[in-house]
């Protein structure tokens, strides 16, 4: 048989699919509304479970599998469809359009706002990008910054999140699973590396580097380049490294940071430019404790704990395709109190006016262990 014989079996084979299909769904919508009217959830577990049980043992040894991948796909659509005709006035839908209609149009020019680290440090130039003029209240980690918040210290706090060469912040996302907070906008900006010393120093003479882990990855096959006889050393913030360098008056030691730190501590510029890669870029969320939306918001970020069973995380991702939304970031942390399971923290690309955005959250809070929503927002570049 040809080719073209057999693509023609598989149309019309097709066709009475699609038609089986919407029949499906028209029933779909037919018990989502009674659904509505006996109080019920759209989610019942215990249904698919048997559905799948079902279609597997009528699709024989040879098919189950893939017969039960098709059908939880049917069935992740199915639900979708009926908090669709349920329509998505939720909770959180009322405390989103809330945040809107109280949210100023305009996002602040002056704001008091807590950062890592000391005068020069790249929180600095993040806050000052997303601020006209902030009132900048410094401190040693990154856990202070949630904390100064939460007690009410100020109202903003600006932390760096991910690096587009070194990866994610790994200790500000384990913060993020235990800390309650928003995220209200952010910012991308450019990371040049600079190695830093005192007056009159050479690159000869450098005996010893401070940084932070971040940048000292960065900047790896410059520091590969110096050989065995220069020690690296952890520091907790590119900006006291240079500090740390100043203080010490020696001409044997250098740190890796930022230019406008030189001009901050009187040091030289001794090798500009020193990161792997040209395009490096680190991103920032600026956090509250209160929801704010400000107009023209297009990003949101979530964090859930799915089920702990297998193709649990697939029916998350599942609702995004469905929707046609955009994943821009998905990061995994361990929960401290959980063997082997995690926390999912979402960036999506989803503009908070969509209609689709709120149907998925109502989607993911039902059926997730646990969700969060961390805040829709718009970022700077």
């Amino acid at each position: 048989m040809e080719i073209t014989e057999l693509r023609n079996q598989i149309d019309q084979i097709d066709a009475q699919l699609v038609e089986l299909f919407k029949k499906r769904m028209d029933v779909a919508a037919n018990v989502a509304e009674y659904k509505r009217e006996n109080n019920m959830k759209v989610l019942d577990a215990s249904r698919e479970r048997a559905l799948l049980q079902k279609v597997s043992e009528l699709s024989g040894e040879e098919f189950e599998d893939y017969t039960r991948t098709l059908y939880s796909t049917i069935l992740d659509l199915s639900r979708s469809y009926q908090h669709k005709r349920l329509g998505t006035g939720s909770e959180l839908s009322a405390i989103i359009d809330t945040a809107q209609t109280n949210t100023p149009k305009i996002f602040p020019e002056r704001a008091t706002v807590a950062c890592q680290g000391v005068e020069g440090a790249y929180s600095q130039i993040a806050t000052e990008r997303l601020f006209k003029a902030p009132a900048i209240m410094f401190f040693s980690s990154f856990e202070s910054v949630f904390s100064a918040i939460e007690k009410g210290l100020c109202k903003y706090g600006v932390l760096p999140i991910e690096n587009s060469t070194a990866g994610s912040v790994k200790q500000v996302y384990d913060l993020m699973v235990s800390r309650k907070f928003k995220i209200v906008r952010s910012v991308r900006i450019k990371i040049d590396h600079n190695l830093l010393a005192n007056n009159g120093a050479k690159l000869s003479d450098i005996k010893e580097i401070f940084s932070h882990e971040q940048a000292i990855n960065q900047c790896s096959d410059f520091l590969a380049s110096l050989g065995e006889g220069v020690k690296i050393t952890r520091v907790e913030n590119t900006a006291a490294a240079a500090r740390m360098v100043a203080e010490s008056g020696r001409s044997d030691v250098a740190s890796i940071s930022s230019r406008s730190c030189a001009s901050q501590y009187g040091l030289s510029v001794v090798s500009p430019a020193i990161q792997n890669n040209g395009n490096n870029h680190t991103r920032f969320i600026c956090i509250s404790n209160e929801l704010e939306i400000y107009p023209g918001a297009d990003r949101t970020s979530l964090m859930l704990v799915t089920p702990h069973r297998p193709g649990a995380l697939y029916k998350i991702l599942s609702r995004f395709n469905a929707l046609g939304i955009n994943l821009l970031k998905l990061e995994s942390r361990p929960l401290p109190d959980r063997d082997f399971e995690f926390m999912f923290y979402f960036d999506i690309e989803a503009s908070v006016y969509s209609s689709k955005l709120p149907q998925l959250l109502a989607e993911l809070e039902q059926e997730c262990e646990e969700f969060n929503y961390l805040g829709s927002y718009s970022e700077v570049v």
